[in-house]
């Protein structure tokens, strides 16, 4: 059947694949990704072969978009994976998306990991609403003052981090607030995974090896977290 399929991947280990995915990914006509080279190899450790790529990525997405049409109109369907995780989220694919919709082409979502919902998972977050902010503006200024303003929010909320930037951002959270607790998820679902929880301070303190790739997620202030069996709402 002609449409896209959102393909969502391993965010490091490949053995979390889904076996949706797996079939979504051996029977597409044609699949798209953001690094051809970095797809190839999930196909090889999946044993799929024979498969079309084609780079839809940040730099092209745009003009990679109006050929993936072109395909569809072909009657060909297509699936989409970025390098890790869930297409759309803090990765190219959005834009795709809504060029596809337009078309008037159905766009089928095949879910998977996220790095956010994994992170989440191992936080003890106790509440149902956080803010996915994913990553931060390299320049400085800019960063802070948006930490300021999640922070005062007094919810919880998500951001990714290089090994770059991740020393900075944790001291800026430490300078505007070293009261609240964080989580920082380093290298998930990979061999030298780890987590570190407590204020930015403490967390600071705790990281010892700055490379792979960062998830945070800053928890709610004490005072503002709330026990969900305490708060049952009454039907109407």
């Amino acid at each position: 059947m002609s449409a896209l399929y959102i393909v969502a991947t391993p965010i490091g280990n490949l053995d979390d694949i889904t076996l949706r995915a797996i079939s979504t990914l051996r029977d597409a006509d044609v699949i798209a990704c953001e690094d051809t080279r970095h797809t190839q190899n999930l196909l090889n450790h999946l044993d799929i072969t024979g498969k079309r790529l084609i780079a839809c990525h940040a730099h092209n997405e745009a003009a990679s978009s109006q050929g993936i049409i072109g395909l569809l109109e072909q009657g060909l369907s297509v699936a989409y994976c970025s390098d890790a995780g869930t297409p759309g989220v803090s990765d190219p694919g959005s834009r795709l998306v809504r060029a596809v919709r337009s078309a008037g082409f159905d766009v089928v979502p095949i879910p998977g990991a996220s790095a956010s919902v994994t992170l989440i998972s191992a936080s003890g977050l106790n509440g149902k609403t956080f803010t996915f902010e994913g990553f931060l503006s390299p320049k400085s200024g800019r960063r802070k003052s948006r930490l300021r303003e999640l922070l005062d929010r007094e919810e919880a909320f998500i951001v990714y981090e290089s090994p770059f930037r991740i020393l900075k951002t944790l001291g800026e959270l430490r300078d505007l607030d070293d009261t609240r607790h964080l989580v920082l998820g380093r290298e998930m679902t990979k061999a030298f995974e780890q987590f570190i929880y407590g204020t930015p301070s403490e967390v600071i303190s705790q990281l010892k090896v700055v490379k792979g790739e960062f998830a945070l997620v800053v928890l709610p202030p004490d005072r503002a977290a709330s026990d969900d069996s305490s708060e049952e709402e009454d039907a109407d």
